[in-house]
């Protein structure tokens, strides 16, 4: 299909209602996963649950800012700024080359989405190899996956699109 140079994908696929309710899941998965706890670290006399958004807080509170801007940018920026250029790509009226830029860029920083979640895996493990504490992974870290996992299928939904 040949793309008018200033419509949006919403207006050349108007029946195509699934990647709008991705979009709209994805969001609500976001913000469920950032808030509910991810992760908590039993030691024998103490207990701490970490969301995404206290880890970062703990992780600046205790001089590690190197990390604490790391794990906020790709865990909230990067996720954030995903959904922002899906729904940009859908609703706004944009020119093809706009469009494929915006995709491109999509698929190369998408990726990098899932770092908060294969660090609070490696954490679990790690700290379940020591004797004197145990980790769990909470809610939180399933939801936030989900959002990220979803915006991956929007994002490959909005390519299948571009290339027809």
């Amino acid at each position: 299909m040949q793309h008018s140079q200033r419509k949006s994908f919403q207006d050349l696929y108007p029946n195509r209602i699934d990647i709008v309710i991705l979009i709209i899941l994805s969001v609500i998965l976001l913000i469920v996963g950032l808030s509910l706890p991810i992760l908590t670290v039993r030691k024998l006399w103490d207990s701490n649950t970490y969301s995404i958004l206290t880890g970062i807080q703990n992780l600046w509170d205790e001089k590690y800012y190197v990390l604490a801007v790391v794990i906020f940018t790709f865990s909230i920026i990067f996720p954030i700024a995903k959904l922002v250029a899906l729904s940009t790509v859908w609703f706004v009226r944009l020119e093809d080359q706009q469009r494929k830029k915006l995709i491109y860029w999509m698929e190369i920083f998408g990726k990098w989405s899932m770092l908060d979640v294969f660090v609070s895996a490696i954490i679990v493990v790690w700290v379940k190899l020591g004797a004197l504490a145990d980790a769990k992974a909470e809610s939180g870290i399933y939801f936030f996956a989900a959002s990220v996992l979803l915006t991956m299928v929007v994002s490959s939904l909005q390519s299948v699109l571009i290339k027809r």
